[in-house]
């Protein structure tokens, strides 16, 4: 598993070299760090590509660092369930940034963004229906 998560990582950082900030594989996972304005290209790429073939989306989950300059952190899970593989897709932007929606991508992230929305304030550009469904 461990190998196949390199050639992954390869694969990866070979065609996205100039969008991926840092990777490193942990507890068998593969996590990339991106910058936000690269998300939709980067995402679309993972889902796309034959040798990868990420075409779930797991979750999305928000983190608030309150001491750090890039306050917020989006985490994105996915999973190719052809090649058993799981990578984490994470992001970290200033507060008031807006991020693109990816429910173009994957409908199911609606839900995951509007959830994120609700609990951390972070405003997805282009989101069909972003409005509060917890609070």
């Amino acid at each position: 598993m461990i190998e196949n998560l390199k050639n992954t990582d390869q694969l990866i950082n070979s065609e996205l070299s100039s969008k991926v900030l840092k990777s490193v594989i942990e507890n068998n996972e593969l996590l990339i760090e991106i910058g936000a304005n690269d998300l939709l290209e980067v995402v679309q790429f993972l889902k796309s590509n034959e040798k990868l073939k990420f075409r779930q989306l797991v979750d999305i989950a928000g983190v608030d660092y309150p001491d750090e300059e890039k306050r917020f952190s989006l985490i994105y899970l996915f999973l190719s369930h052809e090649k058993n593989n799981r990578i984490k897709l994470s992001i970290k932007f200033e507060i008031n940034q807006v991020i693109n929606s990816i429910t173009k991508i994957f409908p199911s992230a609606n839900w995951m963004e509007r959830e994120v929305f609700d609990m951390y304030g972070i405003k997805f550009k282009n989101h069909p229906d972003l409005r509060r469904i917890l609070t």
